[in-house]
């Protein structure tokens, strides 16, 4: 049958079952006919529900967009649809799309036997507990909280309330998530020096070159030391209106991999020096770090290969960030006590798969 006898209520029906934005714009491109009832008044329905089914949901990812510090970040928001707001769901929601693909790989890192594939619900549960995680780090991970407020009652309390919008099954998603993006932390931006070793044998078992590790701590430089240029803010901070923006392409195998640690192995790079301490240093380290929001984590990995890269990074957010902790832990551990929970079985629940995204049969 023609494109052209179709009936219009068909060719709708067809457009609101389109799982991705990409789909609909492509079928719209199909003909004439089909580019004036994608145009219609149905424009709008038509691109949200397709939304919705591709990066959904929409209204957790409508609240991260929304906010700002004129109001609480607990406080629900409507936002009506449109083009513009598309712009920066289809943004965000790619970012929440690579931690979906990230996921099986880092939830069972050592018992890889059980990794499979995700179900489309696991995938939205990914996504939301994705834009949830997001919200609190843009809420509460910055400048105006500061190290010597993160553990008044008034402050823990008012990052509590914003937890308190979700059920105790929504925060193991966002526990078993967060989890995830610290094994990224600790594996991939921010190895240490036993990761390090270890990849570098696993690499080149031949090689009988001795790393060189630096056992300091990393300390800030001091004052009279020029402020370390970010190399890739104007990278990070792209204009949404650039051409770049409208498109998505994705890593082949060979550049995924081409920028690595070991990728110059020569007399002027010593790979040992790309380490991050070892048990207590590391984990300090880790932890700062655990501030960076999702879309600042998922970039670092995978354009910042080499330390100095991501220090640099780090000192251009300001001195705020350095040797202050993230809080999420300490917040779901006051709201867990408040639902009378034991947040060390809850953790371990997480861990074991009882509780979380993918959550394993009993």
């Amino acid at each position: 049958m023609l494109f052209d006898l179709l009936a219009t209520e068909l060719v709708s029906h067809v457009f609101l079952s389109c799982t991705s934005v990409t789909d609909v714009l492509a079928l719209s491109s199909t003909c004439r006919r089909f580019r004036s009832i994608y145009a219609s008044s149905q424009k709008l329905s038509i691109l949200e529900t397709a939304a919705e089914n591709q990066f959904g949901p929409l209204q957790d990812l409508a609240q991260l967009l929304t906010h700002n510090a004129s109001q609480p970040v607990q406080i629900l928001r409507s936002v009506p649809f449109s083009i513009a707001l598309l712009k920066q769901i289809v943004h965000t929601g790619r970012i929440a799309e690579k931690w979906c693909h990230v996921y099986p790989f880092k939830k069972w890192k050592y018992n890889y036997e059980n990794r499979r594939l995700l179900t489309s619900s696991e995938l939205y549960r990914i996504r939301r507990a994705v834009y949830r995680l997001w919200l609190y780090s843009r809420a509460f991970h910055n400048r105006d909280n500061p190290r010597e407020l993160r553990a008044t009652k008034l402050v823990v309390q008012r990052r509590a309330a914003l937890l308190h919008n979700w059920t105790t099954l929504e925060l193991a998603e966002i526990a078993d998530v967060h989890s995830v993006l610290r094994e990224v932390l600790h594996s991939n931006v921010c190895p240490s020096n036993g990761t390090i070793s270890r990849k570098f044998k696993k690499r080149f078992p031949e090689n009988e070159h001795h790393l060189l590790f630096n056992i300091h701590l990393n300390y800030p430089p001091p004052a009279s030391t020029p402020p370390v240029t970010n190399p890739f803010s104007n990278q990070y901070h792209t204009n949404t209106t650039s051409l770049s923006s409208y498109f998505h392409t994705t890593q082949t195998y060979s550049s995924r991999y081409s920028n690595s640690k070991f990728s110059f192995l020569n007399a002027n790079h010593e790979v040992g020096a790309e380490g991050w301490g070892d048990d207590i240093p590391h984990y300090y380290v880790v932890e700062d770090m655990l501030k960076l929001d999702p879309e600042q984590i998922m970039w670092l990995k995978e354009n910042a290969p080499f330390k100095g890269m991501v220090e640099g990074y780090v000192k251009g957010l300001g001195e705020w960030f350095e040797n202050n902790g993230e809080t999420w832990g300490q917040t779901l551990e006051w709201v867990l006590d408040e639902r009378g929970e034991d947040l060390e079985e809850f953790l371990g629940a997480v861990t074991e798969g009882y509780l979380g995204v993918a959550v394993r049969e009993v």
